[in-house]
């Protein structure tokens, strides 16, 4: 592994666990076993840091999802739209083991901790692709203001990231209570059509 994907696994790992504000640059050097300059060779800072850490996922999903947003039918449903987040979605399960979840997890620190750079890197990079997403749901609810729709989207997120964050620890209820073996499918097959009538709710 070369020294920059060994500083940018070390910093994903702490910052899922500790968040992004409370993980020191001294804490990523050491568990990358690098040192304070080689960071800032290929990263110039932290905020860049973190930025990489997302790109790969983002690199991965916004072309699938762009890809399953063109393939949408006109007037498609609320559930349709969202049913086209899941394939890219899954598809970080590809980078790394649970990479949905972590992706998500990540990206619901990034809102929680009120990381500004990050917003406007996601928009400035991917903002094509997320206006299209957005574009879509209006569509599919032209009876929601954009106001309103910006909240329940956020809404969604956050269901979205708290199950996926938390789908271990879900998981092991429904087993002991329902006898039932939940994947991570289970999981957003069953939330999916919650989110779409919270977004769709007159």
């Amino acid at each position: 592994m070369d020294t920059k994907t060994k500083i940018i696994t070390a910093a994903e790992r702490l910052f899922a666990e500790q968040g992004f504000a409370q993980t020191s640059m001294r804490e990523i050097t050491s568990k990358a076993e690098v040192n304070l300059a080689a960071v800032n060779y290929h990263f110039g800072n932290k905020n860049n840091l973190i930025q990489a850490v997302l790109k790969r996922y983002f690199d991965c999903f916004m072309p699938i999802l762009d890809h399953s947003l063109n393939e949408l039918e006109d007037h498609a449903s609320a559930m349709q739209v969202l049913e086209s987040c899941v394939v890219p979605l899954r598809s970080l399960d590809g980078i790394r083991n649970q990479g949905c979840a972590l992706f998500l997890l990540l990206l619901g620190r990034g809102y929680n901790e009120t990381q500004g750079h990050l917003r406007r890197f996601i928009q400035s990079e991917y903002g094509n692709t997320l206006n299209k997403l957005i574009a879509n749901l209006h569509q599919s609810v032209p009876w929601v203001s954009a106001e309103t729709l910006f909240w329940r989207l956020h809404f969604a997120l956050g269901s979205l990231v708290f199950t996926m964050a938390a789908q271990t620890a879900l998981a092991e209820i429904v087993q002991a209570d329902f006898k039932h073996a939940t994947t991570t499918n289970d999981m957003l097959n069953t939330l999916l059509p919650f989110l779409a009538q919270g977004i769709s709710a007159k």
